[in-house]
């Protein structure tokens, strides 16, 4: 098309009210494109390509978790009040008044909406069960302050038995005198779909227990399940801020453990397949995450074998993770196949990592020892004056089967960075500052973490802990270079 021809149709097509032509005639690659439908400083700026949730440009987010309600929306919408009766019929203007009440009506594609307020005493939501297309949801109502949940002295706030398709949103619990929310199979410890479909997100556990072994969120039995953007602090002095207890298939993400009792996040009685990325453990506790641990043998899922050997945890991944302050940074015990990666360590007071073994091989069961460990790209920033040493490990165990690479390890107190490790380490960086930026754990310009840790990473991380896209190669550590994140 001549220019004088495009101008003329130009000016034909505006008098007429319709939208001109580019005069571009390759059209296909700029008009009719939908990747370059905005605008050209938008998606053409590289600053933009490492993309984390929530941006608006076409590049894929880095960091986002699927679940079974994405894009799932309710048939029915029911409410919850403190003001509300239990002879209301549960509509917005004439609410239900307890929470256990309610969900006993429940049916699929419903979503109950707890309103703010205090409801006071244990909550059992039994058999809420929904469906692949229509889940149900029990949470806070949108644009309010979360309900408060407090058991005021009893034994739970809230006992959950063989849900399914159920998402837990938007609520707090606190003061329990033994666990805080407490999920569970009912005892169905052979059937894999008694509690199958969980999703809690939004949630606050706090000031649970009696100084004994009392977890925020104790989990047993669970199939195929999320624990998302969720808080848990001041647990049981003897407990955990999240406890499994043969459970499978599970993934908890971008929460924050603080203050906990015994242990962060226990997994233990069978438990396999759990990825635990993007958190943040603030001193929590003697293992901030317990791979494995010593569970009693009626209480595993699926039982105990007779004729195979059993492992007290199975392919558990703790990647990504900022854990800060805690007896340790993380503990093997009994666990096979694990995986310790890609984690921001400061201050574990008395070792980096332990290799135990709490389950023993006796004359009724076979238990396989804690072996073929995996610790790379991690960044251990440590004062060498607080460490007994850097690994510690007990009989019974093989440490010779794991594998440590580019870790990167350095004494802030200026002591030897040198780690003493069971086997030989590839790819190491010791002794150098990381160059964290102040007040932050975010690596600064320079940064010998930057670039030095191991591609493996990238099958299991797309993203940082903040939600920035990997690079690749990768850094060492939780958290992309503040450059590469494109601040």
């Amino acid at each position: 098309m001549t220019l004088l021809r495009a101008l003329a149709l130009i000016l034909i097509l505006a008098l007429a009210g319709c939208p001109a032509p580019s005069l571009d005639d390759d059209d296909a690659a700029n008009d009719d494109d939908a990747a370059n439908d905005d605008d050209a400083a938008d998606d053409d700026d590289s600053s933009d390509d490492d993309d984390v949730a929530g941006d608006d440009d076409d590049t894929p987010a880095c960091g986002v978790i699927s679940t079974f309600e994405d894009g799932m929306t309710p048939t029915r919408v029911l409410h919850v009040a403190t003001d509300g009766d239990n002879t209301n019929d549960g509509s917005a203007a004439s609410p239900w008044a307890s929470i256990e009440y309610a969900a006993a009506q429940l049916v699929a594609g419903d979503s109950l909406q707890i309103h703010a307020g205090t409801y006071v005493g244990r909550t059992n939501l039994n058999d809420v069960r929904g469906t692949a297309l229509a889940p149900i949801r029990v949470g806070g109502a949108p644009g309010e302050a979360l309900p408060l949940l407090d058991a005021n002295g009893g034994s739970e706030v809230m006992h959950v038995t063989r849900p399914s398709y159920l998402v837990l949103h938007d609520m707090v619990l606190q003061g329990s005198t033994d666990n805080g929310m407490n999920i569970d199979d009912g005892g169905e410890f052979t059937d894999p779909d008694a509690a199958r479909w969980i999703v809690v997100r939004g949630v606050t556990v706090q000031d649970v227990g009696s100084g004994g072994n009392n977890d925020c969120l104790k989990l047993s039995g669970l199939d195929d399940y999320w624990v998302l953007s969720s808080t848990f602090s001041r647990c049981g002095a003897s407990g955990s801020a999240i406890d499994h207890v043969g459970c499978h298939d599970g993934e908890l993400a971008w929460n924050t453990i603080e203050d906990s009792g015994a242990s962060g996040i226990q997994n233990k009685g069978g438990t396999r397949d759990v990825t635990i990325r993007w958190n943040r453990f603030i001193n929590a506790g003697a293992r901030p995450v317990n791979m494995g641990g010593s569970t009693s043998y009626d209480v595993w899922r699926p039982p105990l074998e007779n004729f195979l050997p059993n492992a007290e945890a199975r392919n558990i991944k703790v990647i990504g993770n900022l854990i800060q302050g805690g007896e340790s940074g993380s503990a093997f015990v009994g666990c096979v196949d694990c995986v310790f990666a890609q984690n921001t360590l400061v201050n574990p007071t008395n070792w980096v990592l332990r290799i135990l073994q709490e389950t023993l091989t006796n004359q009724q069961f076979t238990f396989e020892q804690v072996q073929n460990g995996a610790v790379y790209n991690n960044l251990v920033s440590f004062r060498r004056s607080d460490l007994s040493t850097f690994i510690n490990i007990g009989p019974d165990t093989q440490p010779e089967t794991f594998t440590f690479a580019n870790n990167l390890w350095f004494a802030s107190d200026g002591g030897d960075s040198t780690p003493s490790l069971p086997v030989s380490e590839t790819g190491a960086v010791v002794g150098q500052d990381p160059l964290f930026i102040g007040g932050t754990f975010n690596l600064g310009d320079g940064s010998p973490a930057i670039g030095a840790g191991s591609t493996d990473i990238l099958a299991l991380l797309d993203a940082d802990i903040e939600g920035n896209c990997m690079p690749d190669p990768p850094m060492i550590g939780a958290f992309v270079p503040r450059p590469m994140a494109g601040e």
